[in-house]
């Protein structure tokens, strides 16, 4: 389902049904049972109780066999944010990693438009059949790069998802030479929500704490949040 289609549904639930319908449970199971075909839908709708308690296998299990209405869209970022990041990326020869990167979407992106730049992915799948880009599986809490690996690292529709932000961001600033792309919703915390996330960002200051960049920029950009941190190291 596309990205602005299931915005506007997300917008509608939080900003227009009151809380106490909104958040419970009787009313969102035929969300959850739609969005996820039928399928685990009891685990879905309480893994934000759940998560803490999976070993490590079993989380990324989830997300590996996850089947649900977003599963075939090739993104989660909006175009906007992506012409956005893109014009702040230099034209020259540079090493750049995606770290939770999907089906490398966003590489191809940057491939398409920085043709000098060295591209790497990173997630938690076996392989992924990417052409001219270098592909790793890794967990973003341990990236198995050495420090200052990349003159850019990105991060996108992630760290929302993840058992322990300051870990995962420590790793992210460690690789990164000289900057720290994040991106992530700018979203109300509510229990029943059908994205799997289990850490929300309603106003940009929480996500400026858990990254702790000092010169940064930090941008909503329809809908989600865009942060910037210069390191130069």
């Amino acid at each position: 389902m596309n990205r602005n289609i299931t915005n506007t549904i997300r917008y509608i639930l939080d900003e227009c049904i009151p809380p106490v319908i909104r958040d419970s449970r009787w009313f969102m199971y035929p969300f959850f049972y739609i969005w996820y075909k039928g399928k685990k839908v009891d685990l879905y709708m309480d893994f934000k109780s759940k998560v803490y308690d999976m070993s490590q296998e079993e989380y990324e299990q989830s997300y590996r066999e996850l089947d649900c209405l977003a599963t075939d869209r090739p993104t989660d970022m909006n175009q906007q944010s992506i012409d956005y990041m893109l014009a702040q990326i230099p034209d020259e020869q540079l090493r750049l990693l995606d770290v939770g990167c999907g089906r490398g979407f966003w590489l191809q992106q940057v491939q398409k438009h920085k043709k000098q730049a060295q591209l790497t992915g990173c997630d938690v799948y076996d392989s992924l059949p990417l052409t001219g880009i270098d592909y790793v599986q890794g967990n973003i809490e341990r990236l198995p790069f050495p420090d200052n690996a990349f003159d850019i690292v990105t991060c996108h529709h992630t760290i929302e998802h993840l058992r322990d932000v300051p870990l995962a961001v420590a790793e992210l600033k460690r690789v990164a030479k000289k900057m720290l792309f994040i991106v992530t919703p700018c979203q109300k915390y509510y229990y029943y929500t059908m994205d799997m996330h289990i850490n929300f960002y309603p106003v940009k200051e929480y996500l400026q704490h858990a990254i702790q960049i000092k010169e940064h920029s930090c941008k909503n950009i329809w809908g989600d949040w865009v942060y910037i941190g210069k390191l130069n190291k």
